[in-house]
């Protein structure tokens, strides 16, 4: 009977530090919403883009140019950007309300106004809860240099 108990109490150890350890709802809703911005930029899907960046949306890129939200848009739905390979990794979200951070490393293959891009970057976005939905307010990209 004891053993049993035992056995139990373990078990039931072991599931909760298992659930605990697995995303929370916050999480699973922006790492959607940061794969759904990939394949927004795959598609060049402006209207996605157009929702999902904010009026005073403001992108930094390794180089340390900055674009505001119509730059953005047009510099990923241009002729001379295609994005072959888009795949995220190492994503960590922290909700403060209506505020949330996510970074992580986006790896990339293909060209950037004619230029190739590919290469890994990690990246902070700053998104911000209005009317229901989130809204990106600020990305910022940096190169990851190869060891």
């Amino acid at each position: 009977m004891c053993r049993a108990i035992l056995l139990g109490i373990i078990a039931l150890l072991a599931s909760s530090s298992v659930q605990a350890q697995g995303p929370s709802s916050a999480e699973r809703e922006f790492i959607k919403l940061e794969n759904d911005w990939v394949t927004a930029l795959q598609k060049r899907d402006t209207a996605f883009l157009q929702k999902l960046f904010a009026d005073e949306f403001l992108s930094t890129d390794a180089g340390g140019a900055a674009f505001n939200r119509a730059q953005e848009i047009a510099n990923w739905t241009s002729e001379g950007t295609r994005v072959e390979s888009f795949l995220l990794s190492d994503l960590k979200v922290h909700v403060y309300g209506d505020t949330a951070v996510v970074t992580g490393v986006n790896t990339i293959k293909g060209t950037f106004k004619g230029q190739d891009m590919s290469g890994a970057y990690r990246f902070t976005d700053v998104f911000v809860k209005r009317g229901g939905r989130w809204q990106v307010v600020a990305t910022q990209a940096t190169f990851v240099a190869k060891k």
